[in-house]
């Protein structure tokens, strides 16, 4: 379980009705970042978290082609001022040795942004201060978005 953060920020609640409304839902999350670096998405398995994920990466500025890093267990993306992303997706993870066997601590200690899913499969490794961001199924194409820490 991950210690709480010394200072709690309210929850932001955004409800997305379709995928057009992505783009200005993860425009309303880049100011939300705030110094966080270790940014946590949470949400069942075609919730839209790798979705949302490629919507925030164009938001700030990233303009390879953002996809789910799966099998690699890591993706790295270039923003607009050329500073790293990582993109994790630690669903296939057996064993969280193997987060550690890529060097997930020094990514974590890097102050680069790093987008987790799956982050529960990892619990014991992640810092306290993670910015949890969930996504709920609420129909065929909407989503509500909740951002605590």
């Amino acid at each position: 379980m991950r210690a709480e953060p010394l200072i709690a920020m309210p929850v932001t609640t955004i409800l997305i009705p379709d995928l057009a409304a992505l783009p200005e839902a993860a425009a309303q999350v880049v100011p939300l970042l705030g110094g966080h670096s270790i940014v946590l998405f949470e949400g069942e398995m075609g919730a839209g978290k790798t979705t949302f994920i490629k919507a925030l990466c164009r938001q700030l500025g990233v303009a390879d082609d953002v996809s789910s890093p799966t099998f690699a267990l890591v993706n790295e993306y270039r923003d607009a001022q050329d500073q790293p992303i990582y993109h994790f997706d630690f669903y296939r993870l057996d064993d969280p040795r193997e987060a550690v066997n890529i060097g997930t601590q020094e990514y974590f200690d890097s102050g680069y942004l790093c987008l987790i899913e799956w982050p529960s499969r990892i619990a014991a490794l992640l810092p306290p201060d993670c910015l949890l961001i969930t996504l709920t199924v609420t129909g065929p194409s909407s989503r509500e978005l909740v951002i605590s820490n």
